[in-house]
């Protein structure tokens, strides 16, 4: 009988527009019903780390935007520093949400460059660009919409400067 309950209320849900992702219903246009955060709890590598801010942090689900709470990843200044996560396989990823660190340093992710493909060359930085980030408001999630691109690594890569990258939430998305 909870069984039924549940169907139908998911079956309204779905009729009305909302859409149901694991236990939370969002009421967004743009929600699909299949979409899930691909990136959420894989494996996530970057070009150096500052102290208790591991790669891991930006796609533990928290997207808590103060980085000493100690849910954001951090590299230290590094020229062209780069942060990395393996989907495990080849997805055709059409958004990336970034969450940007909110307690300062906004700017530092300006610039930024989103790429996604299957090489590890350059750590990864030579894939296909999908996306650069122009800025991103402190503490605020800016999802970076474009045509499917196939691939299993997406990096965030900060060229042409020394710099620190800080990432509170990364999340990746398909078709």
């Amino acid at each position: 009988m909870k069984f039924r309950m549940a169907m139908r209320v998911v079956l309204f849900l779905t009729l009305t527009g909302l859409c149901v992702t694991g236990f939370k219903v969002m009421d967004t246009p743009s929600c699909s019903c299949a979409s899930r955060n691909l990136a959420l709890g894989a494996t996530a590598v970057q070009s150096s780390t500052y102290p208790q801010a591991g790669a891991q942090n930006a796609v533990d689900g928290n997207m808590n935007s103060i980085w000493g709470v100690g849910t954001c990843s951090h590299t230290n200044e590094d020229r062209d520093p780069w942060w990395r996560v393996d989907l495990g396989k080849v997805y055709k990823v059409n958004r990336v949400s970034i969450t940007n660190r909110g307690d300062c340093c906004a700017e530092r992710i300006n610039g930024a460059q989103i790429r996604i493909g299957n090489s590890l060359e350059n750590n990864g930085n030579n894939n296909e660009l999908a996306a650069s980030v122009e800025s991103i408001p402190a503490g605020v999630t800016k999802t970076f919409k474009f045509q499917p691109i196939k691939g299993r690594y997406v990096s965030i890569f900060i060229p042409g400067r020394k710099e620190y990258l800080t990432l509170c939430e990364v999340e990746v998305f398909a078709d």
